[in-house]
């Protein structure tokens, strides 16, 4: 299994389509506060899924994710069951 199922999540599919998509447009368009501030949003949005491979990669793992996060308590869900 391994990063793959880390990789075809849609939170990353998401992030990896709009980036497609703002470099697509990017190349018609001057650097303006609205292109600015889509790219700052597409770089939060990359950085929240990214951190949230890593708590559920954490969890999966046994260990227990920060409270701030949307798994926070529901770690159980993410652990491995031994066959």
């Amino acid at each position: 299994m391994g990063m793959s199922k880390y990789v075809a999540s849609t939170g990353i599919i998401g992030v990896l389509l709009s980036g497609l998509s703002l470099l697509r447009g990017s190349d018609e368009q001057q650097l303006t506060w609205r292109v600015a501030l889509s790219w700052a949003s597409w770089a939060l949005t990359l950085a929240l899924s990214i951190g949230m491979i890593l708590d559920i990669r954490k969890a999966s793992r046994g260990g227990t994710v920060d409270d701030d996060s949307p798994i926070a308590g529901k770690e159980h869900k993410y652990r491995a069951t031994e066959a």
